[in-house]
This record gives C-alpha cells, structure tokens and sequence, in this order.
C-alpha cells in the first residue's frame, strides 16, 4: 500500500495486527491529558504543559521495553538491595524540530544520555522525505536508541530516519520510535518495511484525511509546541 495514499483508514486493529506496536493503555487520566492538548483554544503554555507530562510516561513505557541487568547496591544501613541497570548504552535521536520537544523530559530521566539530530523535509514537488542534516553519537551501532517522532501520519519521514540509523550500524530491533499521535497506515507502512522495530505511542487516530492529516488530530504539533502560530499565546 503507498504511503502517500489520501484518506486512509483501516479496520484492523494495528496495536495487535503488529506486536512490535504498545499503545499507552486509554486511561482516564491519560485521555484527559489528550483532551486538554488536542483542544485549540489552549494556548502554548498549556499545551507545552499538558504534552510533556505524556512525553514522560511514553519515555517511561519505552524504557519497560530496553534490556536491563542485576545491579546490587549497599544501602546506608548496610542491606544490600538487588536492583537493576540497563544492559546496554542508551542514546536518543531527534526528528528535528518536533522531535526536539521530548528531550527535556528525557533529561530529567537521565542527563548523561546523549542525543543525536536527524533534519528531514518534504520535498514540495515531488512529497518524498529529504535527508538534509544527521548528527549521531559516535558509538551509535553499540546503543539502543529512542527515536523521538510525535506526529506519525503516513510515515515517509520516520522511514527514512530509521533508514539513517540502520546505514550507521544500529540493529533494527533496538530501535524504538517514541511517538505521540500515530495513523493506521503509518503503523502499517513502518511495520511492514521494519518489522523489528518497536514503536510507542499515546495514540493511534481513527484515519488520515484527504490532505494526509491525522483524525482527530493535533494540529501542526511543531507550531504549536514552539509557538509559531498566529496565536503565539502564553
């Protein structure tokens, strides 16, 4: 099925069509959080506010899904706790610019976790994802890396992020995409071309429309995040 098809929707269910997919489970309070981020009378700071605190539990959920090994600890009162610790280096890559947006609370995981940058647009002609920039850490290949993508709508861009990671050595099954909204066919197109890779997500949407945006959607996530709207409120 092409990726760039207009209005499409599926009766599948995605998350169970394809195991690598976990969608957070539709909480009470995750639904809110989604109610007051999807609303377009929110201003930035709301949004901002209300978004990131489901970047959390989605960076949360994905690291349920890394590798980890025993750890013991001597507590201060001389017990020894047996813990845990992941088993391998962790990194993170952005889709610049949304992408970007999931970082802070990455941060307050853990800051020694590094960061890459991947840059991709659209060509206007042609409507196919363009590589223009990647910056990734030097020891990539040896890492499991969260790829931070909120908007998953046919797939194209995402595609050829994970496409630059696996040129550089990383194994497809220890990549996970971090994603905030995500279509039915975006699901399909990246589970079909990458069936290891793994994607988290908060949402999947009911279908895209005929101009290839999410339903119910979000908006534009990048201009409302970073404030380059009309609204530009506070």
């Amino acid at each position: 099925m092409s990726n760039n098809s207009a209005a499409l929707s599926f009766d599948l269910n995605v998350s169970q069509a394809f195991n690598t997919v976990v969608e957070l489970e539709q909480t009470n309070r995750l639904k809110s959080l989604h109610a007051k981020m999807r609303d377009k009378t929110a201003t930035k700071s709301q949004f901002i506010f209300h978004a990131d605190q489901v970047f959390r539990l989605l960076i949360e959920k994905s690291f349920e899904l890394l590798p980890f090994d025993d750890l013991s600890v001597t507590t201060p009162v001389g017990a020894i706790y047996r813990g845990k610790q992941l088993a391998n280096p962790l990194c993170a890559v952005s889709v610049v610019r949304a992408g970007e947006s999931m970082e802070n609370e990455l941060r307050h995981i853990d800051l020694k976790i590094p960061i890459g940058k991947i840059l991709i647009q659209r060509n206007p002609l042609t409507k196919q994802p363009k590589l223009y920039y990647s910056k990734l850490p030097d020891d990539i290949a040896d890492c499991h890396v969260l790829v931070f993508e909120p908007m998953l709508a046919t797939g194209g861009s995402a595609a050829c992020a994970i496409q630059v990671l696996l040129d550089a050595g990383v194994l497809e099954e220890r990549i996970i995409l971090v994603n905030l909204l995500c279509s039915p066919p975006g699901i399909e197109y990246l589970c079909t071309r990458f069936p290891r890779l793994q994607i988290v997500t908060s949402s999947i949407e009911q279908r895209l429309n005929e101009h290839a945006f999410m339903l119910p959607g979000i908006g534009d996530f990048g201009d409302r995040y970073f404030g380059t709207t009309d609204k530009g409120a506070t």
